[in-house]
């Protein structure tokens, strides 16, 4: 009787156990509409950035991007350093130094020379692949398989930017082209590894954003200095175009989209990625006086359903003893 009693008061316990174990504080996901809130929060960043393209040709001094690359991250992130007043502690500093690295100290300069030689809806254009990176990138670092859902939507924005930024007169440039994807590639894995690695406790965001930036713009800054110098003259329209970069391009833009990293799925975050060539096209029908073909107007279209698409809720994925 008493092994009976025993018995039924172990599995009992047991019940209890697992029972408390599954009301364990989980991870707090944003519901729909705030999850809305934060991706079109995260979307200024990418939009942003697709008026970098406009603002390197237009304003910066011709011929500089390690340059452009360094003023764009060293200010920022020595600004936000001092209003925050946190440094990185323990493993902190060299996550802080990879993801500076790949965000900003080899990003920027490849993204730069790519703007100087590519046409800005070409430059564009190769971005759109990084919802197919990060997809694969997923695979080895969070262990998360892509959907078929994400899957189609990636290759459905590929299909619309293309129809969007190629046109017949658009120049290509192989080293713009590769350097385009290759920045592609470092920033899909940027955000891969964000995810993963996620944010130390009692760090604001524009704490981790500054040690990036200031990590970034440190490797980036004698190397500029070394190999390009500095103009012999800088003109009201260059110190607006580095202003403009560092501040809203940059600090503003990058706070939000880390944002958007640490709060919604990696998969969503790269197809946010989309609106960085649509801005780039839009700001080349305003300010370089280009027009839109029916042909680009529905890759306008796909692009807009691939980001719809890319946002939708995701069932939790199902884990297997």
């Amino acid at each position: 009787m008493n092994a009976g009693h025993t018995s039924v008061r172990s599995s009992r316990n047991g019940i209890l156990s697992r029972a408390t174990e599954s009301a364990a504080p989980q991870p707090v996901r944003p519901g729909r509409a705030a999850a809305l809130g934060v991706a079109a929060l995260a979307a200024v960043g990418p939009a942003t950035w697709g008026t970098t393209y406009v603002t390197t040709t237009e304003l910066l001094p011709p011929d500089r991007p390690l340059l452009a690359a360094a003023l764009r991250a060293l200010p920022a992130g020595l600004i936000l350093l001092a209003l925050t007043r946190r440094l990185p502690s323990g493993d902190w500093w060299w996550k802080a130094g990879v993801l500076g690295l790949l965000n900003f100290g080899a990003f920027f300069p490849l993204l730069f020379f790519g703007a100087y030689h590519l046409p800005g809806g070409v430059a564009s254009t190769i971005s759109a692949v990084m919802p197919l990176l990060v997809a694969g990138f997923g695979i080895g670092v969070l262990k998360v398989r892509p959907t078929r859902r994400t899957l189609l939507a990636g290759l459905v924005g590929v299909a619309g930017v293309g129809l969007l930024v190629l046109r017949g007169s658009a120049s290509f440039d192989l080293a713009g082209i590769a350097a385009m994807l290759v920045a592609t590639t470092l920033m899909a894995l940027a955000v891969v590894l964000s995810k993963r690695w996620g944010r130390p406790e009692g760090v604001s965001l524009l704490a981790l954003t500054g040690w990036q930036l200031t990590a970034g713009g440190l490797v980036l800054a004698p190397i500029a200095l070394s190999f390009e110098g500095l103009p012999g003259h800088l003109t009201g329209a260059n110190l607006v175009g580095y202003a403009y970069l560092g501040v809203i391009g940059t600090a503003i833009a990058y706070a939000l989209w880390f944002r958007g990293i640490e709060r919604l799925p990696a998969s969503s975050v790269s197809f946010l990625g989309l609106t960085n060539p649509v801005v780039a096209t839009l700001a080349g029908l305003l300010v370089l006086g280009q027009t839109l073909t029916p042909w680009q107007v529905g890759g306008l279209v796909l692009v807009v359903v691939s980001v719809v698409v890319g946002q939708g809720r995701r069932r939790p994925a199902t884990r297997h003893p």
